[in-house]
C-alpha cells in the first residue's frame, strides 16, 4: 500500500485519486487557516511553484483537530487561501488527522512518520508512494532541512 493507492476529495468536493500523483515527490500537510503557522501557506505556495515543474506538489488538507483553528467551511477555506496566500496547490476536505475518525491519508503518513502534533506538520512522499520523512510545524517551507530533503527525493 502507498499514498498514491488512496483517494479523497478535494475541497470543491470532487473525488481525486492520488495516483494522479505516482511518480511524483508530495508534501503532505494538514493546514489551518487560524493558527500561528498560518503564514506558512505562502513559504507552501513557494515551494510548489519552484519545484511543480520537476514533479512536486504541495497536497493541503486543512483540518481542526488543533485548537479549533480551521473552523471555516469548505468555501471559506477555499476564499481564504486563493485570496490571501494566491494557493494553487491541491486542497482537500477538512480531515480529522488523529484519533478516531483519522483519515485514511493521515493514517497511511502516521503509520509511516507518527501522527502531526499541530497544524502544518508536513511529510515528504516519495515517488513511490511511500513516506520519506515527516517534518514538525516549526520546520519552515523554505528551511535548508525541507528544502535538501525535497532536493534529494526528487534526484532518485
Amino acid at each position: 500500500m502507498t499514498l498514491y493507492d488512496l483517494s479523497t476529495d478535494l475541497l470543491d468536493g470532487h473525488l481525486k485519486n492520488l495516483a494522479d500523483f505516482k511518480g511524483q515527490v508530495t508534501l503532505v500537510v494538514n493546514t489551518a487557516s487560524e493558527c500561528g503557522f498560518t503564514p506558512q501557506y505562502e513559504g507552501l505556495e513557494k515551494l510548489h511553484e519552484t519545484y511543480k515543474d520537476r514533479g512536486f506538489s504541495v497536497l493541503g488538507f486543512p483540518s481542526n483537530d488543533f485548537g479549533g483553528q480551521e473552523p471555516g467551511t469548505a468555501e471559506q477555506i477555499a476564499t481564504f487561501c486563493s485570496t490571501r496566500f494566491h494557493v494553487a496547490f491541491p486542497l482537500f476536505k477538512k480531515v480529522k488527522t488523529k484519533g478516531e475518525g483519522q483519515s485514511p491519508v493521515f493514517r497511511f503518513v502516521s503509520e509511516a512518520a507518527g501522527e502531526p502534533k499541530w497544524n502544518f506538520h508536513k511529510y515528504l512522499v516519495g515517488k513511490d508512494g511511500h513516506v520519506i520523512k515527516g517534518f514538525p510545524s516549526r520546520v519552515t517551507p523554505q528551511s535548508p532541512e525541507l528544502t535538501a530533503a525535497i532536493e534529494a527525493a526528487l534526484a532518485l
